[in-house]
């Protein structure tokens, strides 16, 4: 039985595929290859990049007028900047993946002469010349994860495949695609025989152009989950087929691993005469940002990144970027973190990365909290917000300055704070869902504990800003209005200078927003 993957490039026999050739214009491809072009293909991590290059690869060998070779190069970053190890690694991979892909057992002993003689330092350049004047047809390279090659190892990479650019087709590659997470051009090759960063574009001028791998369209998910109904019987409800698209927005990781929770490894899901539904994918959805499953680790890993925290910090606090260099802005794009609205505006991928973010940058304050008796619960273990809020003020008294410190991102730590305070709240079986936005000028947070749902609203006093509040009651209202509820809480952190210490000035009080509903005000 095949089922959804989540490790490594697809096999058609074993897994839900969509056809890897339909992702890109394959037209497009094949006249570049045609005209004896060099280009990259570049795409977030597991979006399939590696299924697509295979399968072009296939259809080129079956064709039978290229000679097409794929090759992951990933083993080179090693090396380092050791020039002479890395490259020896790149060609050696090459001759590896031409013995048991190609059938061809000359490669290996050819590189193993290239590698050994004084030429060794342009030993790929070398390799290429000659091994390509012996193919019976032209070449066509793939190479994998070029981006994980460091500094002057990929330099040297580059460069040597610029210098026999001009030898192809008969004594070097007709086609060379280099394949990874980000566009050359957007490469800054910090290299320690060089000065200043080296930019991929000037280190390989001879690149045609940059193709993306985009994420599935609403339509690619729905044919994908229908996959596993043909081959079971198990059908997904249409409210279960629109969850799945509107949690991930189409990245195929995503998409592979909600459906492989819910189909092979769910109780409930396991039973094939039972429809998936919308609730069983929210469970999944839960699932996977708990348990930190390794896609969104690796994500949220990238936040402790510098160039990630001066995107990510004020989009989280509802501020404009300022002056944030576009190189940086795009790394977050190439990344998959961010996409570009239809306007144009930076806004993270999807809404399970919403989530990850700032779950992962609560995390420690959350392992830093006290000992908290959930006082908020009724004696029938309902949610009373009205001792939340009393629970709430209490702890940020005793305890909201001191952990602030532990937030890893200065500028938002009072709302890591509240938000570790509230996980530890729903921890007995609720959810916490967020919106936040730059240039919003807030976050919006949503509590669901059983039948009580509440709607916070976050905004921050700035030093020299006007009192936030009436501002804050009127977005509110805005908030609460999409969910239905007549009542909710703003809290407004004062963050200006001067102010006394938490404990004296967090306090609360009752107010009524321009449309009527019932705001309870806390200022911390």
């Amino acid at each position: 039985m095949r089922f959804f993957n989540t490790e490594g490039p697809n096999c058609l026999a074993d897994h839900y595929t969509l056809p890897p050739l339909a992702r890109w214009d394959l037209d497009e491809v094949l006249a570049l290859i045609d005209r004896k072009k060099y280009f990259l293909l570049h795409a977030p991590r597991q979006t399939g990049k590696t299924t697509c290059l295979l399968a072009l690869m296939e259809h080129l060998n079956r064709e039978g007028r290229y000679r097409a070779l794929y090759v992951n190069i990933e083993a080179a970053q090693a090396a380092r900047e050791r020039v002479e190890a890395g490259i020896g690694a790149v060609v050696q991979a090459i001759a590896n993946s031409a013995g048991w892909r190609l059938g061809d057992a000359g490669a290996d002993a050819l590189a193993r002469e290239v590698l050994q003689g004084p030429s060794a330092l342009v030993g790929l350049e070398a390799f290429l010349t000659r091994w390509c004047a012996q193919s019976p047809q032209p070449l066509v390279l793939l190479l994998d994860e070029v981006d994980a090659l460091v500094g002057d190892t990929l330099i040297s990479l580059l460069r040597q495949l610029r210098a026999g650019y001009p030898q192809r087709p008969a004594s070097f590659p007709q086609t060379v695609i280099l394949c990874g997470v980000r566009d050359l051009r957007d490469y800054r090759i910090h290299a320690s025989s060089e000065a200043t960063p080296i930019t991929g574009g000037s280190a390989f001028n001879i690149k045609a152009k940059s193709l993306r791998l985009g994420d599935f369209d609403a339509a690619e998910v729905t044919a994908l989950l229908r996959e596993h109904t043909a081959e079971t019987g198990q059908s997904f409800t249409p409210e279960a087929l629109e969850r799945v698209w509107t949690l991930t927005q189409g990245q195929p990781w995503l998409v592979n691993a909600l459906a492989y929770r819910v189909c092979f490894e769910m109780p409930e899901g396991r039973a094939r005469a039972r429809p998936v539904t919308a609730a069983l994918i929210d469970q999944a959805k839960e699932y996977l940002i708990v348990n930190r499953v390794t896609h969104l680790d690796q994500l949220a890993d990238k936040l402790r990144e510098e160039r990630v925290r001066r995107v990510i910090e004020p989009m989280l606090a509802g501020t404009a970027l300022e002056t944030v260099p576009e190189d940086e802005r795009q790394y977050l794009v190439d990344l998959g973190l961010l996409r570009r609205d239809g306007a144009g505006g930076l806004v993270v991928a999807n809404p399970i990365y919403r989530e990850v973010l700032p779950r992962a940058l609560a995390s420690g304050p959350q392992d830093s909290l006290p000992r908290i008796a959930p006082t908020w619960l009724n004696a029938d273990a309902s949610l009373n917000p009205d001792r939340l809020l009393d629970a709430f003020l209490t702890f940020w008294r005793q305890h909201g300055q001191p952990l602030l410190k532990s937030a890893p991102y200065h500028e938002i730590a009072p709302h890591l704070v509240l938000m570790a305070f509230l996980h530890r709240v729903i921890n007995g079986g609720g959810t916490l869902e967020r919106e936040y936005a730059i240039g919003s000028g807030r976050m919006d947070l949503c509590l669901r504990y059983g039948a009580v749902t509440l709607g916070l609203e976050l905004k921050v006093w700035r030093e020299g800003a006007v009192d936030p509040l009436a501002a804050g009651l009127e977005q509110l209202d805005g908030y609460l209005a999409g969910l239905w509820l007549d009542t909710g809480w703003l809290i407004v952190f004062d963050r200006r200078s001067g102010q006394p210490p938490i404990a004296e000035r967090t306090v609360s009080a009752e107010a009524i927003s321009p449309q009527g509903r019932r705001i309870w005000v806390v200022r911390a």
